[in-house]
């Protein structure tokens, strides 16, 4: 099936279509469940085990029992993937993390969430979203890229083994499903404790197999093509930099898996949101300062591009394959939030002095 496609269509296209299929279940699941790392790491800072924790750890440990199983199955090899493959930053994940977890409390939410709010009508969401991408390309090519490249430098990790979770803990792909299996069964019971509703809980475990998804759909267009393709999933601040800078400087946009993924979340999540008569125009207003988000994106925008990926793109994506720099970004992106938190909390109880 798969070289049929690929013999009438070509790889990009066929990438392009895979990454919209994967889109539109993602943006849809994302929407219907309230996926949101900032949100469940708020609960945390105000000690609580409540319905956004449950529904990312639904979502995260989903996503590592489909990838994990897939290898065990003989579906997937993630040997390749840049996020094992490549040399990792410990710095960048480290440093990286922390800014993308301060940014996304400024924000009101992390690249996907802001992809996710924006096909609802979700003006700030617009407006946040375009200055985190344009602060990414500056990071990623631009003015921001040798300050990335010198933070990046200051603690590497060879690729392979090294970067590997599995290699370094003695874990085979089996083991990592069983632990995954047993950890979803868990948050489970917090989910049913935190009620969440049936509903939401099945949508936050498709927002995890939409992750497994990109990596097997990616891996097998990648066995069958002739030429190279980088396997790959979910990560919103590279394609969405890509798609942005495509359409401004390029007649013709290349085609890929990012390019079908980021209208492919805003379409998902437009149709759930219509679906379920929740679309309507946000914007800011005293309570919600322009100012407090552009700065939020501007930290999520450098933070990503030095972290080696978003909450989904280093947190789910490279999570579920067990790479190391994406376990310690996303725990350092869980740390800057609930610091960054905290913080805001401290500053709105400070007394007022004359």
């Amino acid at each position: 099936m798969i070289e049929i496609l690929l013999d009438r269509y070509g790889d990009g296209a066929v990438l392009m279509m895979a990454g919209a299929l994967v889109g539109v279940v993602f943006g849809a699941a994302a929407q219907h469940s309230r996926f949101c790392l900032r949100s469940a790491t708020i609960e945390v800072s105000n000690g609580r085990m409540g319905p956004r924790l449950a529904v990312w750890l639904l979502a995260f440990f989903t996503a590592a029992l489909v990838v994990q199983g897939s290898i065990t199955s003989g579906w997937l090899d993630v040997s390749q993937a840049r996020q094992l493959a490549a040399q990792g930053s410990l710095s960048g994940a480290i440093i990286g993390g922390l800014l993308f977890g301060a940014g996304m409390i400024l924000a009101r939410g992390c690249a996907s969430r802001l992809l996710v709010l924006s096909a609802t009508g979700n003006l700030r969401a617009i407006v946040t979203g375009l200055v985190l991408t344009l602060v990414a390309q500056a990071s990623l090519r631009g003015v921001l890229a040798p300050l990335r490249e010198e933070l990046a430098t200051l603690w590497t990790v060879s690729g392979g083994n090294s970067r590997s979770l599995s290699e370094l803990l003695g874990l085979t792909s089996g083991d990592g499903a069983l632990l995954a299996l047993m950890a979803l069964g868990t948050v489970s019971i917090l989910a049913r404790v935190a009620r969440v509703e049936p509903s939401k809980i099945l949508a936050a475990a498709m927002v995890g197999a939409a992750v497994g998804m990109g990596w097997v759909i990616t891996y097998a267009i990648a066995q069958s093509s002739f030429e190279l393709v980088p396997i790959s999933s979910i990560t919103f601040t590279g394609p969405s930099t890509d798609t942005l800078m495509g359409l401004i400087n390029q007649p013709n946009l290349p085609l890929g898996f990012g390019v079908g993924l980021v209208p492919g979340v805003f379409v998902g999540s437009g149709l759930m949101a219509l679906a379920t008569h929740e679309a309507r125009i946000e914007r800011f207003g005293p309570d919600t300062p322009m100012e407090r988000y552009l700065v939020g994106a501007a930290f999520m925008g450098f933070g990503s591009m030095l972290a080696g990926g978003c909450a989904v793109g280093a947190g789910m994506s490279g999570g579920a394959i067990l790479s190391l720099t994406a376990w310690i970004a996303v725990f350092c992106m869980w740390v800057g939030a609930v610091v960054t938190h905290r913080l805001i909390g401290m500053m709105r109880s400070a007394p007022v002095t004359s």
